[in-house]
């Protein structure tokens, strides 16, 4: 059977979105809490649109058929995107679930793990988180303190993970764990499956300085994974690790994901022009040049990650890349929530029913830096172009080739 042309696609596509899926509801304020009831009625519905997507062959589209997906390529997946541009999609199902946990199955899992998982992902059966932050860590991933020790058939995973987007409503998890002891830390990490209902594994939720609880941290005491979940190598996790936060740091550029082309963009045009006009600042040069700049940085991110997406499609960039497009973002997320609280004034910081979108941005503007933290730290990102991009030396590191169990760390703090 040839493969479908990408405009044949595009034209089903056009024509079974419009049919089929709900307008837009507007743009959403990243980490703004709507309540549990809400959120997980949200949830349902991703859920519910990810199947249809599924059932109409619009799901996985870079997916390998024998997964469950459609086989066809980067540039049938963007023919999507353009299309589903003021439609409804499931955001919550991209990033973690389709990548990094799912391109790291599709690269990294057996053949039975792939046809096991893989399907319920693209059905929104199975909601994958990745497991990755510790409290004592930082940035430090290789750093993992969380613990698996091997009995026969099983092993025993003790330790903690933190900040863990969605975990409460999730049903999986990646984990990268400490295997070995008597090595350098990047050689003795394992990643295994994990499901989070399994005896053992406590969630617990934090809340934000805005009320939202959508982080969690994860406490594993004596939970058993069969061997058939392990990923990977014993001992080289840090390999599946490396491709896993190269995943991580392509997020929204990577071809498994569905999202309405220019949807961050779009979203931040709405949302910051609704600021002006809600602010009473129309006509203010002030405003209207404030708002210019925060638009001026969507079509500038946009096109960068495009660019560099293509780049590494191509082979004309090294995937390190990645790390270029996620700090312009970071950065330019922090500065458009930045400009949204000047041009919003005093509503942005004691608002009412009536200050409409000038309402809360005080708030986003404390939480401005979350980007830069979530998936990885703008300085870890800084590293990764300075040193892997632009070949530039490696920073000193005092750990390196000594045993993990030597190197000193901190007292534990209660």
């Amino acid at each position: 059977m040839s493969e479908e042309t990408v405009e044949d696609f595009r034209r089903r596509a056009h024509e079974w979105i419009r049919a089929n899926l709900r307008p837009a509801s507007g743009s959403t304020q990243t980490l703004r809490g709507g309540g549990d009831e809400q959120d997980l009625a949200e949830v349902a519905r991703e859920r519910e649109v990810q199947r249809m997507l599924f059932d109409a062959g619009f799901a996985g589209i870079c997916v390998p058929t024998e997964y469950g997906g459609q086989g066809l390529t980067h540039a049938h997946q963007r023919a999507f995107n353009d299309e589903l541009v003021g439609y409804e999609y499931p955001a919550r199902l991209q990033v973690p679930p389709m990548t990094p946990c799912m391109a790291v199955l599709l690269e990294f899992g057996t053949e039975e793990q792939k046809k096991l998982h893989v399907p319920g992902i693209l059905k929104g059966e199975e909601i994958w988180m990745q497991l990755l932050s510790e409290p004592s860590g930082g940035s430090d991933v290789a750093g993992a303190l969380t613990s698996a020790v091997r009995e026969g058939d099983e092993w025993v995973l003790n330790g903690s993970k933190i900040w863990t987007s969605g975990a409460w409503w999730a049903n999986w998890g990646l984990v990268l764990a400490r295997t070995n002891w008597d090595v350098p830390k990047h050689r003795g990490l394992t990643v295994f499956m994990l499901p989070l209902d399994a005896p053992g594994v406590t969630v617990h939720r934090i809340e934000m300085l805005n009320g939202n609880r959508e982080f969690c941290q994860e406490f594993l005491s004596d939970v058993r994974v069969p061997d058939t979940d392990r990923v990977g190598d014993v001992d080289d996790g840090w390999t599946v690790g490396v491709r896993w936060m190269f995943h991580e740091r392509m997020q929204y550029n990577s071809p498994y994901v569905t999202r309405p082309t220019g949807a961050a963009r779009e979203g931040e045009k709405g949302s910051i022009l609704n600021v002006v006009r809600d602010a009473g600042r129309l006509q203010d040069p002030v405003a209207r040049e404030l708002a210019g700049e925060a638009l001026e940085l969507g079509l500038v991110t946009e096109a960068l990650n495009h660019r560099v997406a293509r780049g590494i499609m191509s082979g004309t960039m090294t995937d390190q890349a990645a790390a270029v497009g996620r700090l312009l973002m970071c950065t330019s997320l922090a500065r458009q929530s930045t400009l949204a609280f000047q041009i919003a004034g005093a509503a942005g910081g004691a608002w009412n029913d009536d200050d409409g979108q000038a309402a809360e941005r005080g708030i986003d503007y404390l939480m401005r830096q979350t980007a830069s933290i979530g998936g990885g730290t703008t300085e870890m990102a800084r590293n990764v172009i300075a040193e892997r991009v632009l070949g530039m030396p490696r920073e000193p590191s005092l750990d390196r080739n000594v045993p993990f169990r030597d190197v000193p760390r901190g007292s534990a703090r209660s």
